[in-house]
């Protein structure tokens, strides 16, 4: 692979370009020799831009056209939020890396005439913007004065409708997007946990490659950041024993800290009237020295540089998690969140 050039498949949003730019960006300080493309497209999710996410009715809303170009090898690797991959990937794929998590909090965006407000204070009736089931579960509860309606399109668009043509008060998006693309000065509020857990995997970026492709894989397994990729495994693992995704509300918070995995789980009904949350932790030590690299993945996620044993760890955290909330009810709440957001008309 060093005289060839590594074609990196990409969305073509502004976001997506930021985020592939960074890790060719960070391979190239490993890897002086190798030279790298941008092969951008657009995906499901980019094109159909008059539903809600939810309502889209497609598992791999901004992946399937990338994973494609993978699996036909028109790219090598491809870069994504790993909050966009499904817990389940398609055959022969698999997460080569997983980079250092930023911020996974959401964040508020007000209009400027909103500028000395946060959510508890706006104005009664004032509109908020969300794509997110998640978000709009967790918080319509807290704030009943507020009204929440979904927003589509790219981070430039959105704000367009929010400052411009003035059809929101304020949006809800993710501190790690608003960040990377330079507008953190617009942040308003950054909201804590407590009141609004993050989706799985958010605030943390992916590195899809073909699961044959032991070079490329190799390669980019320099970017993974251990603590993350643990963190992730545990996340997704949670999420894909619930069997959850963008048509149901699920929310995780994950914290790593001296051994100490720490999961915070919870399911919603739409409307954030009926939840269920629970917390479970373990303590990630490996019992017996093993060097012996072999590749296995957890939730999508290859074990390079990460010993096996602590992914299982990481991996069983999630699945004890749903089966604690599933014990008490979740499969319901989920079940009956899924028929409202059918039945709805937004």
């Amino acid at each position: 692979m060093e005289d060839e050039v590594i074609r990196v498949g990409s969305r073509k949003s502004q976001l997506a370009l930021i985020q592939t730019d960074y890790v060719i960006k960070e391979l190239s300080t490993v890897y002086p020799d190798k030279s790298f493309k941008i092969i951008s497209m657009s995906t499901v999710g980019d094109k159909i831009l008059d539903k809600s996410l939810s309502k889209i009715g497609e598992k791999s809303l901004f992946t399937k056209e990338l994973e494609i170009a993978l699996e036909n090898r028109e790219v090598d690797f491809v870069v994504h939020s790993l909050k966009d991959l499904p817990t389940t990937l398609p055959e022969g794929m698999v997460i080569g890396a997983v980079c250092k998590r930023e911020d996974p909090s959401d964040a508020v965006i007000l209009h400027e005439k909103h500028s000395n407000h946060t959510l508890s204070s706006l104005p009664a009736g004032s509109l908020i913007g969300t794509s997110s089931l998640r978000r709009r579960a967790q918080l319509q509860s807290s704030y009943p004065h507020l009204k929440f309606k979904s927003v589509r399109g790219n981070l430039n668009t959105r704000l367009r409708k929010l400052d411009e043509e003035q059809l929101y008060d304020g949006l809800i998006l993710a501190v790690a997007g608003i960040s990377r693309m330079g507008f953190s000065n617009r942040i308003s509020q950054i909201l804590d946990h407590k009141e609004c857990m993050h989706a799985v995997g958010q605030g943390a970026l992916a590195v899809e490659c073909r699961k044959d492709d032991i070079n490329t894989l190799r390669m980019v397994s320099v970017l993974t950041d251990r603590d993350t990729a643990l963190q992730c495994i545990a996340e997704r693992s949670f999420m894909k024993s619930l069997g959850g995704g963008c048509s149901v509300p699920i929310a995780v918070y994950s914290q790593l800290e001296n051994c100490k995995l720490n999961l915070k789980g919870g399911v919603f009904s739409l409307n954030g009237s009926d939840s269920l949350i629970c917390e479970e932790g373990c303590i990630l030590q490996y019992k017996k020295e093993n060097t012996e690299e072999k590749l296995k993945e957890h939730c999508g996620i290859v074990n390079l540089g990460i010993l096996e044993e602590l992914s299982h760890l990481a991996e069983q955290l999630g699945i004890a998690l749903a089966d604690r909330l599933v014990r008490r009810g979740a499969r319901k709440i989920l079940d009956e969140a899924h028929r409202q957001n059918e039945l709805s008309i937004e």
